[in-house]
Protein backbone atom coordinates (compact mmCIF):
# COMPACT_ATOMS: atom_id res chain seq x y z
CA UNK A 1 0.00 0.00 0.00
CA UNK A 2 1.49 3.53 -1.04
CA UNK A 3 2.29 5.67 1.61
CA UNK A 4 2.37 9.16 0.54
CA UNK A 5 4.29 11.30 2.33
CA UNK A 6 3.31 15.36 2.83
CA UNK A 7 3.52 16.19 6.19
CA UNK A 8 6.29 19.14 5.78
CA UNK A 9 6.55 19.72 9.53
CA UNK A 10 7.97 16.21 9.82
CA UNK A 11 10.92 17.55 7.57
CA UNK A 12 11.83 20.04 10.57
CA UNK A 13 12.65 17.13 12.76
CA UNK A 14 14.80 15.38 10.27
CA UNK A 15 18.37 16.70 10.14
CA UNK A 16 19.80 17.91 6.26
CA UNK A 17 22.49 14.92 6.67
CA UNK A 18 19.78 12.62 6.94
CA UNK A 19 17.68 13.71 3.77
CA UNK A 20 20.68 13.54 1.96
CA UNK A 21 21.84 10.29 2.98
CA UNK A 22 17.89 9.12 1.97
CA UNK A 23 18.18 10.41 -1.22
CA UNK A 24 21.54 8.83 -2.30
CA UNK A 25 20.17 5.72 -1.26
CA UNK A 26 16.81 5.87 -3.12
CA UNK A 27 18.87 6.23 -6.53
CA UNK A 28 21.61 4.01 -5.68
CA UNK A 29 19.58 1.09 -4.56
CA UNK A 30 16.23 1.48 -5.09
CA UNK A 31 14.94 3.51 -8.22
CA UNK A 32 16.71 1.10 -10.78
CA UNK A 33 20.18 -0.81 -11.08
CA UNK A 34 23.82 -0.24 -11.59
CA UNK A 35 24.49 -1.41 -15.24
CA UNK A 36 21.18 0.92 -16.40
CA UNK A 37 21.96 3.97 -18.47
CA UNK A 38 19.47 5.57 -16.44
CA UNK A 39 20.55 4.83 -12.97
CA UNK A 40 24.01 6.63 -13.80
CA UNK A 41 22.05 9.48 -15.18
CA UNK A 42 20.05 9.81 -11.64
CA UNK A 43 22.81 9.24 -9.52
CA UNK A 44 25.01 11.86 -11.64
CA UNK A 45 23.01 14.19 -11.21
CA UNK A 46 22.12 13.87 -7.66
CA UNK A 47 25.64 13.42 -6.34
CA UNK A 48 26.34 16.75 -8.58
CA UNK A 49 23.69 18.47 -7.25
CA UNK A 50 24.86 17.67 -3.65
CA UNK A 51 28.61 18.72 -4.60
CA UNK A 52 27.86 21.48 -6.31
CA UNK A 53 25.71 23.40 -3.42
CA UNK A 54 28.09 22.48 -0.75
CA UNK A 55 25.48 19.79 1.18
CA UNK A 56 26.91 17.92 4.08
CA UNK A 57 27.10 14.21 3.47
CA UNK A 58 27.69 11.99 6.33
CA UNK A 59 30.39 9.15 5.89
CA UNK A 60 27.39 6.09 6.32
CA UNK A 61 25.55 7.89 3.18
CA UNK A 62 28.26 5.90 1.06
CA UNK A 63 27.34 3.11 1.98
CA UNK A 64 24.63 2.62 -0.67
CA UNK A 65 27.75 3.40 -3.76
CA UNK A 66 30.43 1.36 -1.96
CA UNK A 67 29.81 -1.38 -4.50
CA UNK A 68 29.47 1.34 -7.58
CA UNK A 69 32.97 2.77 -6.04
CA UNK A 70 34.86 -1.17 -5.58
CA UNK A 71 33.86 -2.09 -9.13
CA UNK A 72 33.93 1.48 -11.25
CA UNK A 73 37.02 0.20 -13.12
CA UNK A 74 34.96 -2.46 -14.68
CA UNK A 75 32.35 -0.57 -15.35
CA UNK A 76 34.32 1.73 -16.91
CA UNK A 77 36.46 -0.34 -18.97
CA UNK A 78 33.26 -2.48 -20.52
CA UNK A 79 31.24 0.62 -20.84
CA UNK A 80 33.80 3.66 -22.05
CA UNK A 81 30.67 5.28 -23.44
CA UNK A 82 29.33 6.15 -20.79
CA UNK A 83 32.69 7.81 -19.71
CA UNK A 84 31.66 11.07 -18.21
CA UNK A 85 29.02 9.74 -15.98
CA UNK A 86 31.21 7.29 -14.57
CA UNK A 87 34.09 10.02 -14.04
CA UNK A 88 31.88 12.39 -12.37
CA UNK A 89 29.77 9.98 -9.70
CA UNK A 90 33.82 8.99 -8.87
CA UNK A 91 34.68 12.62 -8.73
CA UNK A 92 31.57 13.98 -6.54
CA UNK A 93 31.90 11.02 -4.27
CA UNK A 94 35.34 11.71 -3.55
CA UNK A 95 34.77 15.07 -3.30
CA UNK A 96 31.97 14.53 -0.98
CA UNK A 97 34.07 13.13 1.22
CA UNK A 98 33.97 9.13 0.11
CA UNK A 99 37.69 7.73 0.83
CA UNK A 100 39.69 6.47 -2.15
CA UNK A 101 41.63 8.37 -4.85
CA UNK A 102 39.96 5.95 -7.71
CA UNK A 103 38.84 9.59 -9.58
CA UNK A 104 42.74 10.20 -10.41
CA UNK A 105 43.43 6.60 -12.29
CA UNK A 106 40.28 6.71 -14.19
CA UNK A 107 40.47 9.98 -15.71
CA UNK A 108 44.40 8.94 -16.90
CA UNK A 109 42.71 5.74 -18.59
CA UNK A 110 39.98 7.71 -19.97
CA UNK A 111 42.48 10.24 -21.28
CA UNK A 112 44.92 7.65 -22.79
CA UNK A 113 42.17 5.59 -24.59
CA UNK A 114 41.09 9.41 -26.21
CA UNK A 115 37.37 8.91 -25.48
CA UNK A 116 36.66 12.67 -25.11
CA UNK A 117 38.42 13.00 -28.74
CA UNK A 118 34.82 10.76 -29.92
CA UNK A 119 33.04 13.91 -29.07
CA UNK A 120 30.81 15.17 -31.60
CA UNK A 121 29.33 18.08 -29.45
CA UNK A 122 30.98 20.95 -28.06
CA UNK A 123 29.19 20.79 -24.95
CA UNK A 124 30.33 17.38 -24.47
CA UNK A 125 33.45 17.90 -25.18
CA UNK A 126 33.25 21.04 -22.71
CA UNK A 127 31.76 18.71 -19.99
CA UNK A 128 34.46 16.27 -20.64
CA UNK A 129 37.34 18.92 -20.32
CA UNK A 130 35.56 20.16 -16.94
CA UNK A 131 35.88 16.44 -15.42
CA UNK A 132 38.86 15.67 -16.38
CA UNK A 133 40.30 18.55 -15.41
CA UNK A 134 39.47 17.80 -11.71
CA UNK A 135 42.61 15.59 -11.88
CA UNK A 136 44.78 17.91 -13.28
CA UNK A 137 44.35 16.39 -16.93
CA UNK A 138 43.56 18.29 -20.63
CA UNK A 139 41.67 15.80 -22.97
CA UNK A 140 41.67 18.24 -25.59
CA UNK A 141 45.08 20.17 -25.77
CA UNK A 142 45.07 20.72 -28.69
CA UNK A 143 41.60 22.34 -29.33
CA UNK A 144 42.28 26.06 -28.12
CA UNK A 145 39.29 27.25 -29.61
CA UNK A 146 36.80 24.97 -27.20
CA UNK A 147 35.58 28.05 -25.27
CA UNK A 148 35.08 30.10 -27.97
CA UNK A 149 32.95 27.98 -29.89
CA UNK A 150 30.83 27.65 -27.14
CA UNK A 151 30.54 31.09 -25.59
CA UNK A 152 29.30 32.10 -29.33
CA UNK A 153 26.67 30.06 -28.82
CA UNK A 154 25.74 31.26 -25.91
CA UNK A 155 25.71 35.06 -27.29
CA UNK A 156 23.71 34.49 -29.88
CA UNK A 157 20.64 35.87 -28.02
CA UNK A 158 18.02 35.42 -30.89
CA UNK A 159 18.11 31.71 -30.54
CA UNK A 160 16.68 32.08 -27.05
CA UNK A 161 13.98 34.37 -27.93
CA UNK A 162 12.37 31.04 -29.54
CA UNK A 163 10.92 27.94 -28.20
CA UNK A 164 13.92 25.30 -28.36
CA UNK A 165 14.49 23.14 -24.72
CA UNK A 166 17.57 22.02 -26.18
CA UNK A 167 19.43 24.65 -27.14
CA UNK A 168 18.17 26.40 -23.43
CA UNK A 169 19.25 23.58 -21.67
CA UNK A 170 22.88 23.67 -23.98
CA UNK A 171 22.94 27.65 -22.76
CA UNK A 172 22.66 26.66 -19.18
CA UNK A 173 25.13 23.39 -18.46
CA UNK A 174 27.77 25.56 -20.73
CA UNK A 175 27.86 28.22 -18.17
CA UNK A 176 27.82 25.60 -15.30
CA UNK A 177 30.90 24.31 -16.86
CA UNK A 178 32.48 27.84 -17.75
CA UNK A 179 31.73 29.00 -13.96
CA UNK A 180 33.08 25.39 -12.66
CA UNK A 181 29.44 25.71 -11.19
CA UNK A 182 29.73 28.89 -9.39
CA UNK A 183 33.54 28.80 -8.21
CA UNK A 184 34.90 31.03 -10.69
CA UNK A 185 33.58 34.13 -12.99
CA UNK A 186 32.55 33.14 -16.34
CA UNK A 187 33.38 36.67 -17.49
CA UNK A 188 30.18 35.91 -19.55
CA UNK A 189 29.62 38.78 -22.26
CA UNK A 190 26.43 41.01 -22.14
CA UNK A 191 24.72 38.96 -25.17
CA UNK A 192 25.08 35.73 -22.96
CA UNK A 193 23.15 37.16 -20.19
CA UNK A 194 20.69 38.91 -22.59
CA UNK A 195 20.18 34.88 -23.73
CA UNK A 196 19.75 33.89 -19.89
CA UNK A 197 16.70 36.46 -19.92
CA UNK A 198 15.24 35.15 -22.94
CA UNK A 199 15.57 31.99 -22.01
CA UNK A 200 14.14 32.25 -18.25
CA UNK A 201 10.94 34.42 -19.72
CA UNK A 202 10.56 31.48 -22.35
CA UNK A 203 10.60 28.77 -19.39
CA UNK A 204 8.23 30.91 -16.90
CA UNK A 205 5.62 31.60 -19.98
CA UNK A 206 5.51 27.71 -20.30
CA UNK A 207 5.12 27.34 -16.54
CA UNK A 208 8.59 24.64 -17.28
CA UNK A 209 10.33 25.45 -13.56
CA UNK A 210 12.96 22.59 -14.46
CA UNK A 211 14.14 24.42 -16.87
CA UNK A 212 13.80 27.90 -15.27
CA UNK A 213 15.40 26.37 -12.12
CA UNK A 214 18.16 25.49 -14.25
CA UNK A 215 18.32 29.42 -16.17
CA UNK A 216 18.50 30.66 -12.55
CA UNK A 217 20.96 28.62 -11.28
CA UNK A 218 23.55 29.57 -14.06
CA UNK A 219 22.77 33.09 -13.96
CA UNK A 220 23.73 32.99 -9.69
CA UNK A 221 26.65 30.85 -10.84
CA UNK A 222 27.68 33.95 -13.39
CA UNK A 223 27.21 36.66 -10.52
CA UNK A 224 23.73 37.75 -11.51
CA UNK A 225 20.48 38.13 -9.48
CA UNK A 226 17.69 36.37 -11.52
CA UNK A 227 14.26 37.94 -11.41
CA UNK A 228 12.27 38.42 -8.39
CA UNK A 229 9.27 36.76 -9.99
CA UNK A 230 10.90 33.73 -11.18
CA UNK A 231 12.30 32.64 -8.14
CA UNK A 232 9.70 33.37 -5.86
CA UNK A 233 7.98 30.77 -8.34
CA UNK A 234 10.10 28.28 -8.14
CA UNK A 235 9.92 29.15 -4.06
CA UNK A 236 6.48 28.35 -4.22
CA UNK A 237 6.38 24.98 -7.12
CA UNK A 238 9.18 23.43 -4.69
CA UNK A 239 7.44 23.75 -1.87
CA UNK A 240 4.40 21.74 -3.33
CA UNK A 241 6.17 18.80 -4.11
CA UNK A 242 4.96 15.85 -3.22
CA UNK A 243 6.76 12.77 -2.26
CA UNK A 244 5.43 9.15 -2.00
CA UNK A 245 7.53 6.20 -0.96
CA UNK A 246 6.70 2.62 -1.58
CA UNK A 247 8.40 -0.26 -2.48
CA UNK A 248 5.75 -0.54 -5.73
CA UNK A 249 5.69 2.69 -6.30
CA UNK A 250 6.27 3.88 -10.14
CA UNK A 251 9.30 5.81 -10.73
CA UNK A 252 7.72 7.28 -14.02
CA UNK A 253 7.74 11.10 -12.60
CA UNK A 254 9.09 14.33 -12.05
CA UNK A 255 12.23 13.45 -10.13
CA UNK A 256 14.84 15.68 -12.32
CA UNK A 257 12.20 19.00 -11.91
CA UNK A 258 12.11 18.11 -8.34
CA UNK A 259 16.50 17.90 -8.02
CA UNK A 260 16.78 21.11 -9.67
CA UNK A 261 13.98 22.93 -7.99
CA UNK A 262 15.70 21.96 -4.60
CA UNK A 263 18.89 22.90 -6.28
CA UNK A 264 18.23 26.38 -6.81
CA UNK A 265 16.64 26.33 -2.92
CA UNK A 266 20.10 25.49 -1.67
CA UNK A 267 21.63 27.85 -4.05
CA UNK A 268 20.20 31.05 -2.56
CA UNK A 269 20.45 29.85 1.05
CA UNK A 270 16.70 28.44 1.57
CA UNK A 271 16.08 25.16 3.02
CA UNK A 272 16.38 22.03 0.24
CA UNK A 273 14.93 18.91 0.25
CA UNK A 274 12.59 20.05 2.75
CA UNK A 275 10.55 16.76 2.88
CA UNK A 276 10.59 13.75 4.96
CA UNK A 277 12.23 11.31 2.76
CA UNK A 278 13.14 7.46 3.71
CA UNK A 279 15.61 5.16 2.46
CA UNK A 280 13.66 3.28 0.27
CA UNK A 281 12.00 4.03 -3.10
CA UNK A 282 10.47 7.29 -3.68
CA UNK A 283 8.90 9.18 -6.51
CA UNK A 284 8.82 12.97 -6.52
CA UNK A 285 5.42 14.65 -8.17
CA UNK A 286 5.27 18.20 -8.77
CA UNK A 287 2.21 19.52 -6.66
CA UNK A 288 0.20 21.25 -9.88
CA UNK A 289 -0.53 20.64 -12.96
CA UNK A 290 0.62 23.78 -14.82
CA UNK A 291 -0.49 24.53 -18.54
CA UNK A 292 1.91 27.43 -19.07
CA UNK A 293 0.78 29.35 -22.30
CA UNK A 294 2.81 29.63 -24.63
CA UNK A 295 1.48 27.16 -26.97
CA UNK A 296 -1.57 29.41 -26.74
CA UNK A 297 0.59 32.35 -27.34
CA UNK A 298 2.89 31.04 -30.03
CA UNK A 299 -0.32 30.25 -32.11
CA UNK A 300 -1.81 33.90 -31.70
CA UNK A 301 1.33 35.11 -33.11
CA UNK A 302 1.19 32.48 -36.26
CA UNK A 303 -2.26 33.24 -37.12
CA UNK A 304 -2.11 37.06 -37.21
CA UNK A 305 0.71 36.29 -40.14
CA UNK A 306 1.13 40.33 -41.40
CA UNK A 307 -0.26 41.78 -38.75
CA UNK A 308 2.58 40.83 -36.32
CA UNK A 309 4.55 43.20 -35.35
CA UNK A 310 7.94 42.97 -32.85
CA UNK A 311 6.83 46.01 -31.17
CA UNK A 312 5.13 44.91 -27.63
CA UNK A 313 3.71 47.65 -26.74
CA UNK A 314 1.71 47.88 -30.20
CA UNK A 315 0.90 44.08 -29.85
CA UNK A 316 -0.02 44.00 -26.69
CA UNK A 317 -3.96 44.57 -26.35
CA UNK A 318 -4.24 42.26 -29.72
CA UNK A 319 -2.48 39.51 -27.78
CA UNK A 320 -4.05 39.88 -24.77
CA UNK A 321 -7.70 39.98 -26.48
CA UNK A 322 -6.99 36.54 -27.88
CA UNK A 323 -5.85 35.22 -25.01
CA UNK A 324 -7.60 32.94 -22.18
CA UNK A 325 -7.18 34.49 -18.37
CA UNK A 326 -4.50 32.23 -16.91
CA UNK A 327 -2.52 32.68 -20.01
CA UNK A 328 -2.85 36.47 -20.26
CA UNK A 329 -2.29 36.34 -15.90
CA UNK A 330 1.27 34.50 -16.61
CA UNK A 331 1.76 37.03 -19.33
CA UNK A 332 1.41 40.17 -17.27
CA UNK A 333 3.77 38.50 -14.69
CA UNK A 334 6.72 37.58 -17.37
CA UNK A 335 6.22 40.82 -18.89
CA UNK A 336 6.51 42.61 -15.56
CA UNK A 337 9.30 40.09 -14.53
CA UNK A 338 12.26 41.26 -16.79
CA UNK A 339 13.08 44.60 -18.30
CA UNK A 340 14.36 42.57 -21.45
CA UNK A 341 10.97 41.65 -22.32
CA UNK A 342 10.33 43.76 -25.06
CA UNK A 343 13.59 42.99 -26.64
CA UNK A 344 12.48 39.09 -26.06
CA UNK A 345 9.39 39.75 -27.32
CA UNK A 346 10.84 41.32 -30.56
CA UNK A 347 12.44 38.14 -31.59
CA UNK A 348 9.34 35.72 -30.21
CA UNK A 349 7.54 38.08 -32.44
CA UNK A 350 9.11 37.04 -35.22
CA UNK A 351 7.66 40.18 -37.44
CA UNK A 352 8.05 39.98 -41.25
CA UNK A 353 8.08 36.11 -41.52
CA UNK A 354 5.03 35.25 -42.71
CA UNK A 355 5.55 35.50 -46.31
CA UNK A 356 9.69 35.64 -46.37
CA UNK A 357 9.78 31.80 -46.03
CA UNK A 358 11.62 29.96 -48.55
CA UNK A 359 9.84 29.62 -51.88
CA UNK A 360 8.76 26.22 -52.86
Amino acid sequence: MSNVVHLRASSQFQPQEARNAALLACFAEHRRFGDDVFWLKENAEILNILETSGAEVGNGAFEAHENFYGTVEKRLGFFPQYYRFLLSITLDLEALGMKGDKAAQLVKWADDQGLAQAELSDLQRLEARRLMMRRGVDPLPQDTTLEDRTRAFTERAATFALPNKKAAYELTHIIFYLSEYGRRDPELAPETLTSLHYAGLLAFIDQNADLLAEVCVAMRFAGQTPPSVWEAWLDRETNLYGVTAAEDVSIADDYHEFLVCNWHQAIVGGRAFNKPLEHGRMRFDRGTHRAGPLRELSECMYQLDDQRSGDWHVMRDLVNDTLSEDARFVLEAAETSSDQFAGFFEGFARAGTASAGPAL
